[in-house]
């Protein structure tokens, strides 16, 4: 017994069926199904968007210089960031390049060894926000019931207290903690809104022919959910991951400048507080702004990046952007 569009009974699913002539079965209404045919699809249409939106290109070159920074800072700054030995306050010289902080240490050193914590936060905090929301967003929306208002009542209630002032009165209890610490804080606090979002995207999904073909061969929810609703979200995921690495590069920042973060951690928002508690403006104002840009730099990256996702994930966007480009060129000529 056959299911019309979604393939046979017991077979491999609505990705895996094939005709007699062995061409794919198409997935009923455009949704790609989990295989790593749509996986490939997937990652060869975000390869597009990026290349094809300067903004997205943009971003993209951005983050990956930050990338290399942070993996390899020796490469690029040969002085100890948290040695004592190199003058007080000194200007910008070709051995110092930013100058020197008035506990003697070398501010460019700092600037680059200060990358990678913060990004260690973003991609941490980003994931582990992104994959938290994923689940009880969209297990909330396939299961119902009992389910869907518990997990909306959760998720509701962190919706209301804004988060920055949380996320103060937890890092108060947690004063000096380190990156692992601010990355469970950020993440336990910026869930919720991802998860209302993707919870919308699923109910979309919940009664599509594919998903009620999983039923009928027996499927359980935990693998419907993973396989076959997750993977058609694919863009959706992944701008939501965009979007909660650059509040997690804020919130870190922002918690760091106030004193709430480890001050003995070399990070930009680290060489904030101490640049602000030094009067840095006055004396070595390089110090202060140097990694106040780096900051707005990363952040721009992972904004820039997200225009590509938007576009995958909001199609509507496609052809408004087509014509400004198409009224563009008529007006050029």
């Amino acid at each position: 017994m056959a299911i019309p569009g979604v393939g046979t009974l017991g077979g491999p699913g609505p990705a895996g069926d094939r005709g007699q002539a062995g061409a794919p079965v198409p997935t009923p209404f455009g949704v790609p199904a989990p295989s790593g045919i749509a996986g490939g699809r997937a990652i060869r249409r975000m390869a597009r968007a990026i290349t094809s939106n300067r903004k997205a290109t943009a971003g993209m070159v951005l983050l990956v210089i930050f990338c290399f920074i942070g993996l390899f800072p020796g490469l690029i700054a040969h002085d100890d960031p948290n040695a004592l030995i190199y003058g007080r306050s000194l200007a910008p010289s070709a051995q110092h390049l930013l100058g020197t902080t008035p506990f003697e240490q070398d501010i460019f050193a700092q600037v680059i060894y200060g990358a990678r914590p913060v990004l260690l936060i973003a991609f941490g905090a980003g994931l582990g926000t992104t994959i938290i929301a994923m689940l009880i967003g969209v297990a909330a929306a396939y299961l119902g019931g009992a389910w869907d208002g518990v997990l909306n009542l959760i998720t509701d209630v962190l919706l209301v207290i804004p988060a920055f002032p949380l996320l103060i009165v937890i890092a108060s209890y947690l004063h000096g903690a380190g990156t692992a610490v601010m990355i469970l804080v950020v993440t336990f606090v910026s869930w919720s809104y991802t998860a209302r979002q993707l919870r919308s995207q699923a109910l979309s999904l919940r009664n599509r022919d594919f998903l009620e073909a999983a039923r009928v061969r027996g499927e359980r929810p935990l693998y419907i959910v993973i396989v076959e609703i997750i993977p058609t979200m694919t863009s959706l995921l992944v701008a939501s991951f965009l979007t909660n690495a650059l509040y997690a590069v804020l919130f870190s920042s922002s918690l760091q400048f106030i004193g709430l973060g480890n001050p003995a951690v070399n990070s930009w928002g680290t060489m904030l507080y101490w640049a602000e508690n030094e009067e840095a403006f006055q004396t070595q104002p390089l110090w202060i702004i140097v990694p106040g840009l780096c900051i707005v730099a990363l952040g721009a990256g992972f904004a820039l990046l997200n225009y590509a996702f938007d576009e995958i994930g909001n199609p509507a966007l496609r052809p408004v952007r087509s014509m400004m480009r198409g009224a563009r060129v008529k007006n050029a000529r």
